[in-house]
């Protein structure tokens, strides 16, 4: 009898661990198996520091309701910022998720012009993006269309030497445009 209860106590807490380390999509973990990246502009433009995916606002004060921007990458001062930091494993998946904000990367609509926000992951179309081996993001449901950063930039609010900033927009994918949407992903400078 006794061994009975031991063994019948051992497999729930077995059964326990094992439940508590499977994913549940509903919320997704700041902890991913892919590690955290910046997306960031091949070509670096104006700044030697290239320009990274990064949400208006300051680091953890970023406000995600304000979308996203080109800005200068953080990585300079020794890691990912928290507002630059997208989910690699799930890039692959065709999704742009920031798991500090737990918001992913949406097209205001599927057109040409069209700014890209921060929503709720909810796996719509206009929340699917694909990182071609070329460097081109394309959403996926319009394969002309291409993630660009604007030709012009501003000075931001802060660093040595000042951050710059540039908007982000979608724009059809043209070979002159090349240098302004041609993206690679990285885990540091």
């Amino acid at each position: 009898m006794e061994n009975k209860f031991i063994l019948a106590f051992c497999f729930f807490i077995v059964l326990s661990c094992s439940n508590q380390s499977e994913s549940n999509d509903s919320e997704p973990s700041p902890t991913n198996n892919g590690g955290t990246v910046e997306i960031f502009l091949i070509d670096s433009l104006d700044d030697t520091r290239k320009y990274c995916l990064d949400i208006v606002g300051y680091k953890e004060n970023a406000n995600v309701n304000k979308g996203l921007q080109g800005h200068s990458c953080y990585s300079y001062q020794g890691q990912i910022s928290i507002d630059q930091g997208f989910d690699n494993g799930r890039i692959s998946e065709k999704e742009f998720y920031i798991p500090y904000f737990k918001v992913c990367m949406e097209a205001e609509n599927i057109q040409e012009s069209s700014s890209l926000n921060l929503k709720t992951c909810d796996k719509n179309e206009k929340q699917k993006f694909i990182l071609q081996t070329n460097g081109k993001i394309n959403p996926e449901s319009n394969l002309n269309l291409c993630l660009t950063l604007s030709k012009n930039s501003r000075e931001g609010g802060g660093g040595t030497p000042v951050h710059l900033i540039r908007d982000l927009s979608l724009q059809i994918c043209d070979e002159s445009l090349s240098n302004y949407q041609k993206w690679g992903t990285r885990k540091s400078n």
